[in-house]
């Protein structure tokens, strides 16, 4: 059995140096050569060339966006031609619900199994390999990679039919996106109308207010590091995804529809690079302060 990984950015090079324990042969591969010493040096092949990824028995795959999977797949050098049936594609980036479900079909009509398998846990849970995974498939299919999705992730569900990985995870991030939009526009109201930057932060975090995105950026919000988390054109995706079908499906959202005006605001300001906490700094501007430590 040979396995074949591609993408080794933020989230994706842990994942792959834990892949490695699955007892398989496993291949590499990413836009850039930065890595390939490290997995050489744990006895992991590598390879720029798509083609050689297309010469595996299972592929996962760990990109940044709908765009890239779709091109990796069919673009002009995409893979999906060079694949025969029986292969087996799991997508473990995040991507489009809607484009996740046109991937299936189109795959499935080769005759190639498919599996979407988005993530969750950020970077310290991909490098401790305890990552949740939502997977949206059959189950036979999901049988035959557990032992291989187990080296990445110790919460593996099934959430349903083709798809339904990529809108559970749509959902999820819809919810912690929110909640970063939300202590964005708060925290810099309270310390306009006088309050200390950093004892409502140990207010928020210590009560009621509390959440996992405000223990992890409030923190690094005080220290003016917005380097930490993932970049907040990335996490935009996923607003989009669920406005989307929002509008698809008639369904009126309007705390996530005003929560995406302040990351279109944030993106306009260019700070699509760094992580969601910069979103403060749109408010900070307004309100003629900072929350930093003191």
């Amino acid at each position: 059995m040979k396995i074949g990984f591609v993408g080794l950015g933020q989230m994706g090079k842990p994942m792959a140096i834990n892949m490695l324990k699955c007892g398989q042969q496993v291949v590499v591969s990413d836009i850039s050569d930065s890595s390939f010493p490290e997995f050489h040096s744990k006895g992991a092949q590598t390879t720029l060339d798509s083609q050689q990824i297309a010469c595996c028995d299972i592929i996962f795959l760990c990109l940044p966006n709908t765009k890239v999977v779709e091109n990796y797949l069919f673009g002009e050098k995409g893979i999906a031609p060079s694949l025969q049936k029986g292969q087996i594609v799991c997508d473990l980036s995040t991507i489009d619900y809607i484009t996740s479900v046109d991937i299936y079909n189109k795959l499935e009509a080769q005759g190639i199994r498919f599996m979407d398998a988005p993530v969750s846990g950020m970077e310290s849970r991909a490098i401790d390999g305890t990552l949740t995974i939502m997977c949206g498939g059959e189950q036979a299919l999901l049988d035959q990679l557990l032992p291989y999705l187990k080296c990445m992730g110790n919460n593996i569900l099934l959430m349903g039919a083709p798809g339904a990985g990529q809108l559970t995870k749509a959902i999820n991030n819809t919810l912690f996106n929110i909640n970063i939009a939300a202590f964005a526009e708060i925290v810099p109201m309270a310390v306009k109308l006088g309050l200390n930057a950093e004892q409502i932060v140990s207010v928020i975090n210590s009560s009621t207010g509390r959440s996992y995105a405000s223990d992890t950026f409030l923190p690094n919000i005080l220290k003016r590091d917005f380097s930490k988390g993932y970049p907040l054109q990335n996490a935009y995706k996923d607003l989009m995804c669920t406005t989307g079908l929002s509008s698809k499906e008639g369904i009126p959202l309007p705390v996530t529809h005003a929560a995406t005006s302040t990351y279109q605001t944030a993106l306009l300001k260019g700070y699509g690079k760094m992580d969601k906490g910069a979103m403060i700094l749109i408010f900070e501007e307004l309100l003629g302060v900072k929350c930093e430590k003191s």
